[in-house]
């Protein structure tokens, strides 16, 4: 019964940091290097990670930086960031790429809150299914003679606070979210 419960933790741990990741792209208003994060830049004919050909950088609230590790890259990563179609527009003074971050309208912002809530949902959903795997292995057990039906009972109530908790934790992440988002 243990390892099932333990399995079931670990995995319920890594749909939600899974969610967290997904979350942390969506933008707010406010720099971080997260944004660009999905970039990749056609480094010598391979594409690369933003993060792999330079230095991403917050200088301040509205503004990220890039310090490109090969100064020939600049355009290229120029190019990257404009086609990423995420409404950056990055300039570049030779050697650093500054790309403001312009402030978000009240409509994209509750675009932005509708995304975040499809994947807190996609997030519960995919809690349910390790509850119900969880459930279904417990269930394989007690017909294979390893476990009683109190046990099995038992275990089944364990679960069940397990997917609780951490749909709560998707709902909270998804109010801290919410609440950045609209933050004006």
């Amino acid at each position: 019964m243990n390892p099932v419960i333990s399995d079931t933790i670990e995995r319920m741990d890594k749909s939600i940091e899974a969610f967290r990741h997904e979350i942390s792209k969506i933008r707010t208003g406010k720099a971080t290097t997260a944004l660009l994060d999905g970039i990749k830049v056609d480094y010598y004919g391979t594409l690369t990670p933003l993060s792999q050909v330079g230095n991403v950088s917050v200088l301040d609230v509205h503004t990220l930086s890039i310090t490109p590790w090969d100064r020939s890259q600049v355009s290229n990563i120029e190019k990257a960031i404009l086609a990423s179609n995420l409404g950056f527009n990055p300039g570049n003074d030779g050697t650093n790429i500054r790309v403001p971050i312009p402030p978000l309208n009240e409509e994209r912002r509750r675009e932005y809150v509708k995304l975040v809530k499809k994947f807190g949902e996609d997030a519960k959903i995919a809690i349910r299914n390790i509850r119900r795997d969880a459930n279904d292995h417990l269930k394989k057990l007690e017909k294979d003679k390893e476990l009683s039906e109190d046990l099995r009972h038992d275990a089944e109530d364990e679960v069940q606070e397990l997917t609780n908790e951490h749909t709560k934790k998707i709902d909270e992440l998804i109010k801290h979210k919410e609440d950045e988002i609209m933050e004006v």
